[in-house]
């Protein structure tokens, strides 16, 4: 199937107040144009060098999602544009990306990436370190970030029940969370493989790639 019929199909499948970021790592701006032409207007990328040369090269109505990993020497690259950073989990990272956002004038979104997942190759604050750094006096001084929410990866199984667990967990700490920042409304889980169980345990964000461009090129 075409891109704008995976787009259409899933689209067709989200309720209105959940947002769907499409995961376009290692995909050619040709492809990435398809999803533009077919209405999409929010790409994750997981490397902060791709996102910036796609963001070169296309359309400036697009929102650009960070969603990897993040060098801290690399948040230089992307202040400038990036509309939303998935992946914040640890204050060193946010103090970075507040230093960076002050540089060009801008207040950038982020949400706190928390560890939901058994894996040890998932990444994240706990619920505990997440609660110190919304209340520390430190966090409240930084004037260019805004933490508008929370991210989690659920554990890579077939187990439902465990996805189901973990994504739960990330919805009770970001209620928990709310309790101290009021405006905290993002809770990005769920991917090609789990987004529907994700949005009936409220997920707003879902990050799908896969579902909509076919499998990933890791040869590039």
């Amino acid at each position: 199937m075409s891109i704008k019929t995976n787009l259409s199909k899933i689209q067709s499948q989200l309720p209105n107040h959940v947002t769907l970021v499409a995961v376009s790592k290692t995909k050619p701006v040709e492809e990435l144009m398809e999803a533009y032409e077919a209405g999409q207007r929010v790409f994750g990328e997981n490397k902060i060098q791709e996102m910036a040369n796609k963001y070169q090269q296309m359309p400036k109505d697009i929102q650009w999602h960070m969603i990897g990993n993040i060098q801290r020497n690399k948040v230089k690259y992307m202040a400038e544009f990036v509309d939303l950073i998935h992946g914040v989990g640890s204050e060193k990272l946010l103090n970075e990306i507040n230093k960076h956002a002050k540089k060009h004038g801008r207040i950038i979104h982020c949400l706190l990436q928390l560890k939901i997942a058994q894996e040890a190759t998932k990444f994240g604050m706990s619920s505990e370190a997440a609660h110190t750094l919304l209340e520390s006096d430190d966090f409240k001084r930084l004037e260019n970030v805004a933490i508008v929410g929370v991210m989690g990866m659920a554990s890579f199984t077939d187990n439902t029940a465990q996805i189901k667990e973990e994504f739960e967990t990330l919805k009770s700490t970001f209620k928990s969370l709310k309790n101290i920042n009021p405006k905290l409304t993002e809770i990005s889980m769920g991917m090609s493989g789990d987004y529907p169980l994700a949005i009936d345990c409220g997920s707003t964000m879902v990050r799908i790639g896969s579902s909509i461009f076919g499998a990933r090129n890791y040869s590039i």
